[in-house]
């Protein structure tokens, strides 16, 4: 699994600098590269990243400032000419500080510690109990819970949600948070039960009430379904339609 990620440099060629050392490293995937810390963070608050390179000396806004404003953070990466930075750096929890110029040999090194981290937010180990090609209600999954390994049977799950680096698993008669991203939860989970709506939001098929227009009913609580959501739901639901 590739690790999603964007670069906020304003200086063209140091961009394309980061570009190119992206591109050639077979673990990433680069999504977008952004010369604007504000057009960046409208992206954030709209697509799942699992890595963001930002440098801090920016004309609009520091690179330390568009972390503080994201209320959902991926991993980061920070670049700057000015090593002053790097204490504040460390205090927003960024994986690693990269001093300009930056070598490819000392670009990998923050990479591998990215992917350290990025293996330690997938604890969810999927168990298949039918041995059929066709995903079943009788499957499960383990979801860690601290220390704990909880047991969950897809069928028992009726939504689960983002909560910045967690989420959160709603059954009808617990909830569990756990430390990992949506992303590796998603790829968890069987298509013909499973939906996502949101980038916040997975839900279960068979936990839904109502449909209307926008918005999913479970539970007494309506779900939103976003507009880049809207016409994979749609499809989901047509093929469910006897």
């Amino acid at each position: 699994m590739k690790i999603r990620c964007i670069i906020v440099e304003d200086e063209p060629l140091a961009r394309k600098l980061m570009e190119e050392y992206v591109r050639t490293t077979p673990s990433l995937e680069l999504l977008k590269s952004f010369g604007n810390p504000l057009q960046a963070l409208e992206f954030l608050r709209e697509e799942e990243v699992d890595l963001l390179f930002s440098d801090i000396q920016m004309k609009e806004i520091t690179g330390l400032t568009l972390l503080k404003l994201l209320q959902k953070k991926p991993m980061v990466v920070l670049t700057t000419a000015y090593s002053e930075y790097a204490i504040e750096g460390f205090d927003l929890d960024v994986t690693d500080y990269l001093l300009k110029p930056i070598t490819f040999e000392r670009f990998l090194k923050a990479v591998e510690k990215v992917t350290q981290r990025f293996k330690d937010k997938q604890p969810v180990i999927k168990v298949v109990e039918s041995k059929g090609a066709v995903p079943s209600a009788n499957e499960f999954i383990f979801i860690k819970d601290g220390t704990k390994l909880l047991k969950i049977r897809l069928k028992d799950i009726l939504y689960i949600q983002s909560l910045k680096d967690y989420v959160k698993v709603k059954t009808a008669d617990k909830q569990i948070v756990s430390l990992q991203t949506m992303k590796s939860l998603e790829g968890s989970l069987p298509s013909n039960m499973f939906i996502r709506i949101h980038n916040s939001t997975i839900i279960a098929f068979d936990a839904i009430e109502e449909i209307e227009r926008d918005k999913v009913k479970i539970l007494d609580q309506y779900f939103p379904i976003s507009d880049s959501y809207k016409k994979s739901f749609k499809e989901f639901i047509d093929s469910k339609k006897v």
